[in-house]
């Protein structure tokens, strides 16, 4: 949904934008492309994207930043960009991630339990598989994952690595395939892989943390566009810009006015149509999101 997200954005030739999930660099070529005198800031945890950032190195109008979107606030500080015009978020793994046997992000390939979106962490998939109880793993799979057999998926993991360690892909596939559902497999591993790397790189509070930073970001009339691709992701992306919060109802002042800080653009989130889940079956589950911080 490129063309929805820069819709979405409203982007000004001479405005200042922030890309916090630039991976393969797709939404940051588009955007380039819209501006003259204007700025781009790109966060990006994994190594593998610096790469991918090089062909802009020497462009004046882009600005790299190596860093976990948590620290959005602290980043712009230090690269004078302390408001902005638009924040774009496409949450959720990559394609280049997924697809990269060695990162054991897929369920398709035989590699190591790692899924860390930033190689530098310690924390892996392995070792929370190997090192968590039973109860901890229950509720991981279950928050994380939605899978509906969380406490007896645990209660094996748990039993299994008493007789070896769990390190690959594989070795939990053998271990958990007894409990998935006929038919629905993949399906199931999907959701425990899920579960898994929402874990390892603290995805949730991720979010959390950046949405809170958005509003003092933003400048006046300025837009947030967020992509999401399960329901996890949606929900507090959702009640943040309807509520100002992430649970409970919305407060008001003495007058009845609602107190939040961003106002939502899009009434329903957009969702891809079919010709672009033709193309990008990922797209089936995307939902998007705009808020406007009023003027």
């Amino acid at each position: 949904m490129l063309s929805e997200c820069l819709d979405g954005l409203n982007i000004r030739p001479d405005g200042i934008y922030v890309d916090v999930t630039f991976g393969g660099g797709g939404h940051s070529r588009a955007i380039l492309e819209k501006l003259t005198t204007g700025r781009l800031l790109v966060f990006d945890q994994d190594p593998d994207a610096v790469a991918n950032a090089e062909q802009w190195k020497d462009d004046p109008r882009f600005t790299f930043i190596a860093a976990n979107f948590r620290h959005i606030k602290r980043y712009l500080k230090l690269h004078k960009a302390e408001k902005v015009d638009g924040i774009l978020a496409d949450l959720g793994v990559s394609s280049h991630q997924i697809n990269t046997p060695e990162r054991g992000f897929s369920t398709r390939f035989q590699a190591d339990l790692d899924m860390r979106m930033n190689p530098n962490n310690e924390k892996t998939a392995r070792e929370v598989l190997n090192v968590r109880s039973a109860t901890e793993l229950q509720s991981i799979l279950g928050r994380y994952g939605e899978v509906t057999n969380a406490r007896t998926a645990a209660e094996a993991i748990f039993s299994a690595r008493h007789n070896s360690p769990i390190e690959t892909v594989n070795d939990l596939k053998g271990i958990l395939m007894r409990y998935a559902p006929k038919h629905r497999e993949n399906k199931y591993f999907a959701q425990v892989f899920q579960a898994l790397r929402i874990e390892v790189n603290d995805e949730m509070k991720v979010l959390e943390e950046f949405l809170m930073q958005v509003p003092e970001v933003l400048n006046l009339g300025g837009r947030l566009v967020v992509m999401s691709y399960h329901s996890l992701e949606d929900r507090p992306v959702k009640n943040f810009i309807q509520k100002g919060k992430f649970d409970g109802e919305v407060e008001k002042d003495f007058y009845g006015n609602e107190i939040k800080p961003l106002k939502s653009i899009t009434r329903k989130p957009i969702e891809a149509t079919e010709e672009e889940v033709k193309r990008n079956p990922r797209a089936r589950s995307a939902k998007l999101r705009i808020a406007e911080k009023p003027e």
